[in-house]
This record gives C-alpha cells, sequence and structure tokens, in this order.
C-alpha cells in the first residue's frame, strides 16, 4: 500500500530521505483499523495522562498543593523532582526493557499515592512528612510514566504529523488539570478557608485510581502502522547491560542533543514561582482554582497552535519551521517574564504572608493579574511542545527517543527539584523569579545551534537508531 495523495503531494509523510527504500505495509480497517491507528492511541495515552499527571497538576496548580502552608508542598516536589531526575536517567533503558505498558502500569499509581497524601495530611494536620515519602515515590513512578509517554507520542505519527500529534496529547492531558481545577473551583467557590477541603482530594484520588487500569487498553507499538504506511519499530528488549550502556551511546553518536539540556533544565523550573509564588502567594482557594482552570485550558490552544500552525505547517520545509517555532517561543519567555517581573516588584513573603488576606475573583486587580496566568500556559505548553518537537525530528525509533526523553525528564526535574528546596527554604520570590527568566532565556539560546546545525528536512536513516 501507497502513502496516500496528500503526503506524496508533500515529500513523503515520514519525510524519510529519498534514497532510502521504505517498506510499506496495508492498514487494518474496520474497528482494527481505527484502535490501531495512530491518533487513537496517541489519544489514549492523553487519556492516561488525563487521569494521572492531569490530576497531580491540578492540585499542585493551586499553590502549596491546595494547603495554607506551602513548605510540605515545596519539600515533597523538591524530594519527587530529586528521585525523578536520578531515575529518569536511566528510564530510558528501563522502558526497553520492560516495554511501554508495563512502564505505564508501574507508574501511574504513584500519583494516587501522592494525592492521597494531602487528604491525609487533612485529616491529620502533623502529617507533613508522609506527603514528602509520597513525592519522592512519584519521582521514580513519574520518570516512567514520562519516559514511556515520550517514546509513544514522537514514534508514532509521521515525521509531517509530529506537532500535531503531540498537540493532541498535550490538550488531552492538560483537560486532566482543566477538569481537576474546574473540580477545585466550583466545590470551593464559597469556602472561607484558605484550602482544598476533603471531598475535593477525593474526587482527585478516584479520577488518578481510573487512570491506573488505562494502560491496560492501549495496543502493542509494534502492531501500529502509520498512517503512510510505514511500520512503528518494535520496541527492542535486550538485557540490561546492554540498555544502560545504550545511554553513552546515544550521547557519543547524537551529541547534538547535549545543547537541549539547558532547555529541559528550564522546562519545569518556572513552574514554581508560577503556582506557589504567585498563584499560591497572592490569591485565596477559589481564586486561585479559577487561575488553575485558566492556566491548564491556555496550554490547551498553546500546544495546539504551535504544533498544528506553525511546527507542521506544511508551506515551509521542516528547518524553517524550526527557527519559526523557536523564534515565537524566545519572543513568548521575554514578554512574559517582562510582565511578571513588574508583578514582583509589588510584593514579598513578607509583606503576603501566608495567612494575610489574600486577591479574589471580585478584587478590581484581578483581570490584569489573570492575564499573566493565561500567557504562562501558553508560554509552558509551546515549550514542552517544541522541545518533543526538536527530540522527534533527531529520530523516529522508539527506543532512541525513549533515552531522548529519559534525559529530557532528568534534567527536566533536576531543575525543578532545585527551584522547589529553594522555596522551601523560603528564598526571595524575587531572586526565584530572576533565576527563572535567566534559565528559560538561556535554555532557548543554547538550543539554538542544534536548531541550526541539526534539524534537517528529512530524517536520515542513520538516525534512526543508537
Amino acid at each position: 500500500m501507497s502513502a496516500t495523495g496528500e503526503e506524496k503531494a508533500h515529500g513523503s509523510g515520514s519525510e524519510t530521505s529519498f534514497t532510502e527504500q521504505v517498506e510499506i505495509y496495508e492498514r487494518p480497517r474496520g474497528w482494527r483499523g481505527l484502535y490501531f491507528h495512530p491518533a487513537t492511541q496517541v489519544c489514549l495515552l492523553g487519556l492516561v495522562c488525563f487521569m494521572c499527571p492531569g490530576m497531580f497538576n491540578a492540585v499542585n496548580g493551586l499553590g502549596a498543593g491546595g494547603q495554607v502552608d506551602a513548605t510540605s508542598s515545596a519539600n515533597a516536589n523538591a524530594a519527587l523532582y530529586a528521585t525523578f531526575a536520578f531515575f529518569a536517567f536511566f528510564s530510558g533503558s528501563v522502558h526497553n526493557v520492560l516495554g511501554p505498558r508495563l512502564c505505564l502500569l508501574l507508574g501511574t499509581w504513584g500519583y494516587s499515592l501522592y494525592i492521597a497524601s494531602y487528604l491525609v495530611t487533612n485529616i491529620h494536620p502533623g502529617a507533613g512528612d508522609f506527603v514528602v515519602v509520597a513525592g519522592a515515590n512519584l519521582g521514580v513512578c513519574a520518570a516512567l510514566v514520562w519516559t514511556a509517554q515520550g517514546s509513544l507520542m514522537m514514534a508514532y505519527p509521521t515525521e509531517a504529523q509530529k506537532g500535531t500529534f503531540i498537540g493532541y496529547f498535550w490538550a488531552i492531558f492538560n483537560l486532566g488539570g482543566v477538569v481537576g481545577s474546574a473540580v477545585a473551583f466550583g466545590l470551593n467557590f464559597n469556602s472561607t478557608a484558605n484550602k482544598l477541603g476533603n471531598g475535593t482530594y477525593i474526587g482527585f484520588l478516584i479520577l488518578s485510581l481510573t487512570g491506573v487500569v488505562l494502560p491496560l487498553f492501549l495496543a502493542d507499538p509494534y502492531k501500529i502502522i502509520r498512517t503512510d504506511g510505514t511500520r512503528v519499530t518494535p520496541i527492542r528488549h535486550p538485557s540490561w547491560k546492554t540498555e544502560f550502556i545504550s545511554l553513552f551511546v546515544a550521547l557519543k553518536t547524537d551529541p547534538w542533543i547535549v545543547l537541549l539540556f539547558p532547555m529541559f533544565f528550564a522546562s519545569n523550573y518556572f513552574y514554581t514561582w508560577q503556582f506557589n509564588d504567585y498563584n499560591g502567594a497572592l490569591f485565596n482557594i477559589r481564586t486561585r482554582g479559577l487561575n488553575n482552570f485558566i492556566y491548564w485550558t491556555a496550554q490547551i490552544f498553546g500546544s495546539f497552535f504551535i504544533g498544528h500552525f506553525v511546527l507542521d505547517l506544511r508551506r515551509f520545509r521542516r528547518r524553517v519551521r524550526a527557527f519559526l517555532g523557536w523564534s515565537i517561543v524566545v519572543v513568548f519567555v521575554f514578554a512574559v517574564h517582562l510582565w511578571s517581573y513588574y508583578y514582583q516588584l509589588t510584593y514579598t513573603r513578607t509583606s503576603d504572608p501566608p495567612t494575610a488576606v489574600k486577591m479574589d475573583i471580585n478584587d478590581p486587580n484581578y483581570p490584569a493579574h489573570v492575564w499573566l496566568m493565561i500567557f504562562y500556559g501558553l508560554l509552558d505548553s509551546m515549550w514542552q511542545t517544541t522541545a518533543y518537537w526538536l527530540m522527534g525530528a533527531m529520530s523516529n525509533d522508539p527506543a532512541k527517543l525513549a533515552v531522548f526523553t529519559g534525559f529530557y525528564k532528568c534534567f527536566q526535574s533536576a531543575g525543578s527539584a532545585v527551584v522547589w528546596r529553594l522555596d522551601a527554604v523560603q528564598k526571595p520570590y524575587m531572586d526565584i523569579f530572576i533565576s527563572t527568566w535567566v534559565l528559560a532565556a538561556a535554555g532557548m539560546i543554547c538550543a539554538f545551534p542544534l536548531v541550526y546545525a541539526r534539524v534537517k528536512d528529512y530524517t536520515e536513516m542513520d538516525d534512526e537508531a543508537l
């Protein structure tokens, strides 16, 4: 079966070098064709992350995990990202031995335990240490989840579809944060307290437990045939020794990935200031819930915009799209942080302690402040989508992409561990904000040489495997 007419009109749907012969397979028809369709599988993957990481985002995005005192939450996140950083470095190798479905099954339950720890803290106020332990455990679990997710999401689409498929996933995944935030906002609309009630945490817990069983419904990757007729490379199941060696082989054979490490490091660093030091510091609980809802909703639009309308814009060559996407993110980095700097000048930890009266949705200054949350949501989604797209432009091999994703999550989590600990020890808001801005700018500057020299219009066969 040949590629579709539309894909032929734009080069090959997978944009593989024309000099290479690629075997074409016939896609299944009927319900099997629907179930084994790459878009269906990416959407199911998004649903898994809707239920688990999505609920985690809904809780964390409220600031302080929905609590009054941010100390336990900050320490839990520091522990989470410290273990995440360590295990993510090796998670690509673990993934290539266990396979993606088992990694997702083993990893998702950690999100349920983390959410349950906040419920326990509500019932037993002295149980802050349990939240920290649950956070450390989640770091290990999240490394498995996100490595499997990144590998499948970047391997299933043709290269002409990568930005769009990332947009599909990001939209469904962030709907978890949207729904969770809407629940928090609705249940706490009339609350005079500055923290979530037990019912909200129970709702989040039930949803996350649903996500634990969803990986059972995912298809085996080697049965997936892309829309252009090419088959997804089967996930290898070699020895542990071979896979750990492959980490260093990946760095040796594709050293350009190192230029993305600063971008990876900064990619979750800004969450601490956004969630704890802006949303958590300035607003009461119902307003934090509304801000969170708006933030994750903006992410859906931001990811789909840059993925579908910029990075997959077929009228331009892939290298041109790479430069265009990079330029848009750079503009957003400086525009949004200049805006944030203006607000950060107006408050400190001393002027706005946790027990102070917080800004409400009826405050006349609120509309201007919520627009900043919207633009931060757009920036975050475009940043993450661009990072995944750049990795996807370097290879189509799930095993290699799993290693790249492990690097991504390793450095991303290392940055998060550092900044959450800085927040836990009460470093000034301004210090955390400036470090956030500097790292975001540095990450994009360091990525430029890779965009210039490594991203090609077509993926060469030499790039396909480790």
